[in-house]
């Protein structure tokens, strides 16, 4: 138990990664935001935090509120779940506009937001997974708390990836229409692998099932854009999620 004193601290740099990657989409369109998007920016804000939280009382001598926290945190993952579900419909919404308004979407073409859309899906269920995982082996300690800690690498994409992405092309605003908004989702999931693989290194993990997980879910991120040109996908995207 005593490699895990300082976890809350350390779990304090995945959560400032994510509010940098949101910070701009989220609170420079604040007033813009559907309340979908309110909904899920703070279900998945306050998940972050509790993986603060819930690591310091559980090796601060507050174990019982560690366990009655943790009940509540369990609602609190089934609704970062539901609201990303609920969401989705806005990649495919997206995709419309940017077949009817070409010009002002520039080099979001219509395949990025249906490849969004493809990595999200396993993405959530992946968190899922994993969140049940820890439910399953709530009396390990260790595989308990690493298949948590695992959660914050697995949905930190969509956050990191629109911050960096943000960012780049605010460097290159110069070259629109004509900029690889792909290159800086590639830097981002390098970003989000290293992170995982230094924690699990740190914390003995690094062939744990959950830290596989994690770095499966960021590494099939990277074949975003061939899977959302797929026909195929974007048929099915179609025709399970309403824009």
């Amino acid at each position: 138990m005593e490699k895990y004193n300082t976890l809350f601290k350390w779990m304090i740099i995945p959560l400032a990664f994510m509010q940098f990657g949101i910070f701009s989409s989220y609170w420079g369109d604040f007033s813009q935001n559907a309340w979908s998007v309110h909904i899920h920016y703070w279900t998945g804000t306050v998940w972050y935090l509790y993986l603060i939280i819930q690591p310091y009382l559980a090796t601060h001598g507050h174990l019982e509120k560690h366990r009655t926290n943790g009940i509540i945190g369990m609602f609190l993952a089934g609704a970062v779940c539901f609201t990303a579900f609920s969401m989705m419909h806005r990649d495919v919404a997206t995709a419309h506009k940017a077949m009817e308004e070409a010009e002002r979407f520039g080099p979001f073409k219509p395949w990025f937001a249906f490849g969004v859309a493809s990595i999200e899906i396993p993405m959530i269920l992946a968190f899922g997974f994993a969140v049940i995982k820890s439910i399953i082996h709530r009396k390990s300690m260790e595989d308990h708390a690493w298949w948590l800690i695992s959660t914050v690498f697995i949905i930190m994409m969509p956050a990191l990836g629109r911050g960096i992405q943000g960012v780049y092309i605010g460097m290159n605003s110069a070259d629109w229409p004509n900029i690889d908004i792909m290159f800086p989702l590639y830097i981002s999931q390098c970003i989000i692998i290293a992170l995982t693989l230094i924690a699990a290194w740190k914390y003995k993990k690094l062939t744990h099932p959950a830290t596989f997980l994690a770095v499966g879910v960021n590494l099939y991120a990277f074949f975003l854009q061939p899977i959302g040109k797929s026909e195929s996908v974007q048929a099915f995207l179609e025709a399970v999620i309403k824009g």
